[in-house]
């Protein structure tokens, strides 16, 4: 079964009960047994519940995995995956990543004793200095939040499996249509399905998808004893974003080119961050494991600072200054003061998440109407 057809039919079955396409919202904490233990397969909504076990089942075909779950949120999947671990136990993550899971990190999961090591990993070699017998996971986003790193996946997994380490990889800029990281050798894949999986900005959550049946059954076990799922409606929602995904990711993608190009020959622009041009670090290795470049980019302009780039994001009428991204409508947003403010200042610019740094999220309307508003911003 092809990918477009995933997103449809994958995992997926006709409602027993009456036959309905789509699987309905059970809206129920418990279920009726006929003996302690005599049930249908459910017995109580935290440990498993029909409408979640329908979208999970769909997280696991879109991702060419074998075991999927959804959780409350993105950062609610990666507690669960740190979880994993042990105190003593040590963790490799770039060093440009989304602020909420460097807090998760640093502010929660260091009181516990474990270690985290923040270092560039466009080059995957540089793993190998860093990987002592403590290290047990290797964290990756890529393209990475905000700065659009990319990251060889194959490379880092053959480097994972040699020490005997998992890999996990946040997939959540590039979705499964664009690349499958468990096909390049991840041992886990999280998703903030928040973004592009739901697509819709209605609905928070996270999912994580794996192929190893040991993997999953402790992230089981985590999942139903730390409790943090998500409801049947939010289960639906997701679903229902899951059957567009393939038709909205093509058009994010064109937005995104388009905008992309447009922003470079700007000549207030000084640098724009979209793995889809040759000159882009590690574009070669973009090409190789993604379909297409995605409609996530960021940008400074010429000699601005915080108040310039303040003032384009007040100043965009389609474009909306909010949290989050891959939402059908377009957003724009301020990383150093919004999505990586928890990170510290000096860290932040290391990486290149400077005050001047805007970061857009390129919808699926006219790419026309996108750009005029983009031409009227920056002036």
């Amino acid at each position: 079964m092809k990918f477009n057809t995933k997103t449809i039919h994958g995992g997926q079955e006709h409602d027993p009960a009456y036959g309905a396409v789509m699987p309905p919202i059970y809206q129920t904490s418990t279920y009726a047994q006929s003996t302690p233990g005599g049930h249908k397969g459910y017995e109580y909504s935290r440990t498993h519940n029909p409408t979640r076990h329908a979208l999970e089942k769909s997280f696991a075909s879109i991702e060419n995995g074998t075991y999927g779950l959804a959780f409350g949120s993105g950062l609610a999947a990666i507690d669960a995956v740190i979880k994993l671990l042990k105190p003593g136990d040590e963790v490799i993550s770039t060093n440009d990543l989304y602020g909420g899971t460097y807090r998760l990190f640093t502010k929660i999961f260091e009181d516990f004793g474990i270690k985290f090591h923040f270092t560039g990993l466009q080059e995957a070699s540089n793993l190998e200095s860093h990987i002592t017998d403590k290290t047990k996971l290797i964290w990756v986003e890529t393209p990475t939040n905000p700065m659009m790193n990319i990251i060889d996946i194959k490379a880092v997994a053959e480097i994972s499996k040699k020490h005997n380490v998992l890999l996990a990889v946040d997939n959540t800029f590039a979705t499964p249509y664009l690349q499958q990281p468990l096909d390049l050798g991840a041992d886990i894949v999280m998703h903030s399905a928040t973004k592009y999986l739901g697509g819709h900005s209605d609905l928070i959550m996270g999912a994580l998808i794996v192929k190893d049946k040991d993997i999953a059954n402790r992230l089981y076990f985590i999942q139903n004893a730390s409790g943090a799922v998500c409801g049947p409606q939010d289960s639906f929602l997701a679903l229902r974003g899951i059957k567009t995904l393939h038709v909205r990711m093509q058009r994010h993608c064109e937005n995104g080119e388009k905008i992309a190009k447009f922003l470079k020959d700007h000549p207030k622009i000084e640098k724009v961050y979209w793995p889809g041009f040759e000159d882009h670090p590690n574009h070669e290795v973009a090409k190789s494991q993604m379909k297409a470049y995605g409609g996530m980019i960021s940008f400074v302009t010429k000699d601005s600072n915080y108040d310039d780039a303040i003032k384009i994001i007040e100043n965009l009428k389609i474009f909306t200054l909010a949290e989050s991204l891959g939402g059908v409508e377009s957003l724009a947003g301020h990383p150093a003061s919004m999505t990586h403010a928890s990170i510290p200042k000096e860290e932040r610019e290391k990486t290149g998440v400077v005050d001047s740094l805007i970061r857009l999220s390129v919808g699926i309307e006219d790419a026309e109407d996108l750009i005029n508003d983009l031409k009227q911003a920056i002036g």
